[in-house]
């Protein structure tokens, strides 16, 4: 098992690509943290790991406040005695043209996808210090890291800005053994991304069918959604890497939409 007994938090746990690191985490032998801003969502899949002879928690976390933050990191080392990995990967979409976005969804956009990922960062790298054995930190980015789409100015903004954070984490943990990687996936069919297909369709003036085929996979190789395994298995690979040898790096996983 490759995390076996390892302490890690997923943040945006209770459903889609969160949920899949998470079960994922579990079965390599983690003790896994479903962090999310619904606490009934986290219990049940918490519950359902446990059921399944796995080991996890579940806390409350609304990811931009750094009170919540704070008390549930304390929380787990208080229950599971550290922190070894931290995924951050509460998101959420809105997407206007710039000169319509609402300024109040720009700064929500940015404080969930940067304030989150800074504060979580925050509260977690002091315990991976103090154990002696580093860690993973772990951004969920996106191929928008790397390009950018209509519609998406914050979105884009918020996950460029995730590079950033991570290369800088990426320097001050390195003599910490901490390390610090963002995932970019391409499309993975979500919730998330199933409610910007009427939302783009509208905005855009086509068909729904059409924002799937010839906006979201156009650029791919084959056409494919990229799955929420697929994402899952990098996290992996991030999480269980046994040195600073990967660290400050950012991997694509498109199905060929971006390369570089």
């Amino acid at each position: 098992m490759k995390l076996l007994d390892k302490v890690c938090i997923v943040t945006g746990a209770a459903s889609g690509i969160g949920k899949e690191i998470a079960l994922t985490f579990a079965r390599e032998g983690g003790k896994v943290v479903i962090a999310d801003l619904s606490q009934d969502a986290a219990k049940a899949v918490a519950e359902g790991i446990n059921q399944s002879g796995g080991k996890a928690m579940a806390v409350a976390m609304d990811v931009t406040s750094e009170d919540q933050v704070n008390a549930a990191v304390a929380q787990v080392v208080a229950a599971f005695g550290g922190v070894d990995v931290l995924v951050s990967n509460a998101g959420i979409q809105i997407v206007h043209p710039v000169e319509e976005f609402p300024f109040a969804d720009w700064k929500k956009m940015l404080a969930i996808h940067l304030d989150g990922a800074f504060l979580t960062t925050k509260a977690c790298m002091p315990h991976m210090k103090s154990s002696g054995k580093g860690g993973s930190i772990i951004y969920m980015g996106s191929v928008h890291s790397k390009e950018a789409s209509v519609l998406k100015s914050a979105y884009v903004t918020a996950k460029h800005g995730l590079i950033g954070l991570c290369k800088t984490v990426a320097k001050e943990g390195g003599q910490h053994g901490i390390r610090a990687n963002v995932i970019c996936p391409g499309f993975v069919r979500t919730p998330l991304v199933e409610k910007q297909i009427p939302e783009q369709a509208q905005a855009l003036g086509i068909s729904e069918d059409d924002v799937v085929k010839k906006v979201m996979l156009k650029e791919t190789v084959d056409g494919e959604f990229t799955t929420v395994q697929d994402v899952a298995e990098v996290a992996l690979l991030f999480a269980g890497f046994g040195s600073n040898a990967l660290t400050g790096q950012s991997l694509v996983v498109s199905h060929g939409w971006f390369m570089q």
